[in-house]
């Protein structure tokens, strides 16, 4: 379950020294689960292609997720035998919760995974990282169906990753091209900050890490890449399927709900370039044009309909009053939370309140323009009506755009998001010279997942109720060839 615990101001981003020697850079985890057969040659080869080609000092994990054939074994020999190469064991499944576990263990401060099949060209595992390390991005995917990406596999496959990428699409607004490739990468600062807000310990982990960064408005870069099925996967496609869609709706209600304190993942005042202020171009204005403009036009159009049911029963001035009222009032409403991003009760009634005063103002334009067109026609059309007040609105939706700016939802704090800006104290000197705007959070320490070195000691994941009551996780401990029993080995 989702950790009660908010996330904190990130770091401006820089690039990544080369550090020390020995000190890894870039720490590539291996999810594992029954893989006796294919680690050891996955393994050999992801080292002595990242030897050969990277740069900087890495290591590689293998979390092994319960496995009970001869995988631990496997891990555990290697581990002896490569220096850059770690081995954890935990006692539940679960890709999702074996990446949270060791990436918020690790110190390393580029974080990846990829699958143990090896399906991506490893060629990729640099493009992937690179702007990680740089400083450019924040995560990293790598993309099978991008335009350049040259991807062998079976038309069923094919089609349910399209499908759910469209469904991502459609429902959640999501902009990255594919979500479960097996082949991701993300900075550990961030990583840190967004794991405890995820809270799907399986396959949909990555879809929900992908869809709160993106909403958070962090950068995340795609990589096309070559890939080819594995043909011999375990997975089960319907189930995953379901359990995706399941976890589809989850997020989806979430954000929709504002549960999900996205708000506070941010970069500082000046990381990035829209954040900047530039002189006399008020600070967030386009955006609140947009907003408002999408707001008015649906609050006219549902005043007309309001209008128009109105007039039936009455004359054109006793319709016209409380059309306008019940449309200004949801026009308020929808401004403060959608425009201006007011979140929460807080000054709801003031506004709403202001929002009346501005509505009088609209309801002196709207019924002066009534009147003066039944002073200027005797008998004017329902059609003739209907213009005159779409003009006459128009008029009042400039103004009311310019009370609700300056009177109603000010800018105080300088940041163009009204009152919810304000809120927030103003952009201070941290230690290090850059700018804070929010003060930072405490992180709490999370809390046991059942991890075990290798490869004795069994610890109880406790029940199904237990389990489902809360996500635990624990900071696991690295194997080490002289704990290694074999006949504890399963």
């Amino acid at each position: 379950m989702r950790t009660d615990s908010s996330p904190g101001t990130l770091p401006a981003r820089e690039h990544i020294p080369a550090g020390n020697a020995g000190t890894p850079v870039l720490d590539v985890v291996i999810p594992v689960h029954n893989e006796e057969k294919d680690l050891q040659p996955c393994v050999r080869r992801l080292h002595e292609h990242l030897a050969r080609t990277f740069p900087y000092a890495f290591r590689i994990t293998i979390a092994d997720n319960a496995s009970t054939d001869t995988t631990p074994l496997v891990a555990a020999r290697l581990a002896a035998e490569i220096g850059e190469v770690t081995a954890f064991r935990l006692e539940q499944k679960g890709r999702g919760r074996a990446l949270r576990a060791v990436w918020s263990a690790s110190e390393a401060p580029v974080l990846a995974y990829m699958d143990v099949d090896l399906s991506t060209d490893l060629n990729a595992l640099l493009p992937l990282v690179a702007p990680l390390i740089s400083g450019h991005s924040d995560l990293a995917i790598g993309s099978r169906l991008a335009r350049s990406s040259r991807v062998v596999r079976g038309p069923k496959r094919e089609f349910i990753s399209r499908a759910y990428n469209l469904v991502l699409r459609g429902s959640l607004q999501a902009r990255f091209s594919d979500a479960q490739c097996g082949f991701k990468a993300i900075r550990r600062e961030v990583a840190r900050e967004l794991l405890p807000l995820v809270e799907d310990t399986g396959w949909f982990f990555d879809t929900e890490m992908l869809v709160l960064a993106e909403r958070a408005g962090l950068r995340i870069h795609e990589v096309p890449v070559d890939w080819v099925d594995d043909p011999d996967s375990t997975v089960h496609l319907v189930r995953t399927a379901t359990d995706d869609l399941k976890g589809v709706w989850r997020v989806g209600r979430d954000l929709a709900t504002g549960s999900l304190p996205l708000d506070r993942l941010v970069r500082p005042f000046g990381d990035d370039p829209r954040d900047r202020e530039i002189q006399d171009v008020p600070n967030g204005l386009a955006r609140q044009l947009v907003g408002f403009c999408v707001v008015g036009g649906l609050s006219t159009l549902f005043y007309l309909l309001l209008y128009s049911g109105f007039r039936q029963f009455a004359g054109a001035q006793a319709a016209n009053a409380p059309a306008l009222l019940v449309s200004a009032v949801a026009n308020t409403a929808a401004n403060r939370r959608l425009t201006f991003r007011v979140r929460g009760p807080g000054g709801a009634v003031r506004h709403q309140a202001q929002g009346l005063v501005v509505f009088a103002v609209g309801l002196a334009l709207t019924s002066g323009s009534l009147a003066a067109l039944n002073a200027a026609t005797d008998d004017p059309g329902h059609p003739t009506e209907l213009a005159v007040l779409v003009v006459a609105n128009l008029a009042a939706t400039v103004l009311r755009f310019l009370l609700f700016r300056a009177w109603v939802f000010p800018d105080r704090g300088g940041s163009g998001g009204g009152p919810a800006a304000a809120a927030v104290p103003a952009p201070r000197p941290s230690a290090h010279g850059t700018a804070a705007p929010y003060p930072p959070l405490p992180r709490r320490p999370l809390p046991y997942q059942g991890y075990v070195p290798y490869p004795t000691a069994r610890v109880r994941a406790g029940d199904a109720a237990d389990d489902r009551r809360r996500d635990t996780t624990a900071r696991p401990r690295p194997a080490h060839p002289r704990d290694t029993d074999p006949g504890d080995l399963r």
